[in-house]
């Protein structure tokens, strides 16, 4: 397990080799990157996106993200897992955040990660703000649909 907050930019490649390498018990491994759009959905939706800023709590915000990976070991039998989130100024296509479910099924890995993501998107302890190119900005609430992908999972038992 391993989670990690940073405001360089990940490499797949690298992450994925770096989990995986030399473990032959791995059968199964399901990624998800999230990057950043190019146009704002808040309000004045559809206004071109000069950045995304993400902010957070140190320490806080790694213990939330260890605790809910925990829980996705503790739900599906997982070989290993990685969290990695971006704070600070964004630009549109880079990176935001990288989750690596590693399995010896597909079906866990497939599971841990949309769980994993499904939380991210709407519990985690980031706040967004959108910046438009006309220098307007707007923080960013979590959608309805969004919170019911999150709902399918139940509560955390940590």
């Amino acid at each position: 397990m391993a989670v990690r907050v940073q405001t360089a930019p990940f490499d797949l490649s690298t992450e994925v080799a770096t989990l995986t390498t030399g473990r032959t018990e791995i059968g199964a491994v399901v990624t998800f990157t999230g990057t950043v759009r190019g146009h704002d959905h808040g309000p004045g939706e559809g206004h071109a996106l000069a950045a995304l800023e993400l902010e957070h709590y140190p320490g806080m915000t790694e213990a939330e993200l260890a605790r809910v990976e925990a829980e996705a070991h503790r739900r599906w039998p997982l070989q290993a897992s990685l969290i990695v989130h971006r704070v600070g100024a964004l630009a549109p296509g880079e990176g935001i955040v990288l989750v690596v479910a590693a399995s010896a099924h597909r079906h866990a890995a497939f599971e841990a990660a949309s769980f994993l993501m499904d939380y991210l998107k709407t519990s985690a302890p980031f706040w967004k703000k959108e910046l438009a190119a006309d220098g307007s900005g707007f923080w960013v609430d979590a959608r309805e649909s969004d919170d019911a992908a999150r709902a399918r999972w139940g509560q955390l038992t940590t």
